[in-house]
């Protein structure tokens, strides 16, 4: 068996009129991602801030001129897309074609990590009682020109959406050749760590999803330190400013949460909640590094738009940007001296240790030292 070619199936896509694409990375989609973003203009493929955002998009250009867009996305992002799906695109409602690629993240039988895990078993279900119809996308698929026309008449036959659901490891490797450089120095990881050494020790800290979570974990290993005053939001991408701010306004406990721009950005409407919440101990720190890291590097807009200033927007009574190692401390020094919430960028470079470990110990795990800590 042979693996797909990312060149092939995007020309194939596109002699069946496919030329508009959106979506969320995703790591089992990423080669095919990567080639996207090299060969379609910037019209033509949007990263967008979240998945229910791409079947919009896609929905807007299907409204615009009546061919099938590709929507992307992890099969997490499902969640995202139901609302949409069912309300917009389903051919009860605006009977909107277009082909959804998902990336089947926890496969049964496939190791992967606990978020996963559950979310892999039940997918196909959810699309069965989406009542969207799906083909699986592997190596097995022997003529990918007929998959991909089968799978265009399809939704545009029926009028509605249709899914690609893509196993692990279905595409040849594939590098992107537009690579934006980044100005910025500071290596995440350490500025995680210049964080972690100028706190008291009794904070929360609540981390996002993905790589953030899993350099927190190692620092505090590397520091001799425990667990215990951790949330790692290993799931749930954007939300995790939201459980910091629940935890703050519930506890006396100055509460930290480690952000990143593209969680920030898929839920950016959290920042408006978080400001005007007035909470004295609530501190957002956002890392932002101008890429989705921990699905293949592609771009957020992080580097394009002023968070601090839509944090200002938003009510933080106090927002600082700050770019190098040195600039970290006086920054936190300050912040964590006026009453918040308040709100701390730190420009950091892409990329990550190539040795980067996972957390050792489960979700649960996590959660029952926390709610120890917290006295629950």
């Amino acid at each position: 068996m042979k693996k797909i070619n990312c060149a092939l199936l995007f020309d194939c896509l596109r002699s069946n009129g496919i030329n508009f694409f959106a979506g969320v990375p995703d790591s089992l989609l990423k080669d095919f991602c990567a080639y996207v973003t090299d060969n379609a203009s910037n019209k033509e493929h949007i990263i967008a801030a979240n998945e229910g955002a791409a079947v919009a998009l896609a929905t807007g250009h299907y409204l615009a001129t009546g061919k099938v867009p590709l929507v992307y996305f992890q099969n997490s992002g499902l969640g995202h897309a139901t609302n949409p799906l069912l309300s917009l695109a389903d051919k009860e409602v605006y009977s909107i074609p277009m082909i959804m690629m998902i990336g089947w993240r926890g496969e049964p039988g496939v190791k992967d990590e606990p978020q996963h895990v559950k979310q892999g078993r039940v997918q196909n279900n959810l699309l069965d009682a989406m009542e969207i119809p799906y083909k699986i996308l592997d190596e097995k698929v022997s003529d990918v020109a007929v998959f991909v026309n089968e799978m265009v008449r399809m939704a545009a036959n029926q009028s509605s959406p249709v899914a690609i659901v893509v196993r692990g490891d279905t595409f040849e490797p594939y590098k992107a050749t537009k690579k934006e450089i980044s100005p910025y120095v500071v290596e995440r990881e350490a500025a995680i760590q210049e964080v972690l050494r100028n706190l008291s020790g009794q904070e929360v800290v609540v981390s996002t999803t993905g790589k953030i979570s899993r350099e927190l974990f190692e620092c505090r290993v590397a520091n001799h330190e425990g667990h215990q005053n951790d949330f790692l939001t290993v799931g749930s991408m954007g939300h995790a400013s939201q459980i910091a701010l629940g935890i703050a306004l519930s506890s006396d406990k100055k509460v930290i949460c480690l952000d990143g721009d593209g969680a920030v950005i898929m839920h950016m409407g959290s920042l408006a909640i978080s400001g005007l919440s007035k909470v004295e101990n609530f501190v957002h720190i956002v890392l932002n590094n101008g890429a989705h890291d921990s699905v293949g590097g592609q771009p957020t807009v992080g580097f394009k738009i002023d968070l601090v200033s839509i944090a200002k927007a938003c009510g933080y009574q106090e927002a600082i940007s700050v770019s190098l190692k040195d600039e970290i401390v006086p920054a936190l020094k300050k912040l964590m001296s006026v009453s918040g919430p308040v709100f701390l960028e730190i420009r950091v470079k892409k990329g990550s240790r190539t040795n980067l470990g996972r957390p050792t110990k489960s979700p649960l795990e996590n959660k029952k030292l926390l709610m120890h800590t917290l006295g629950t």
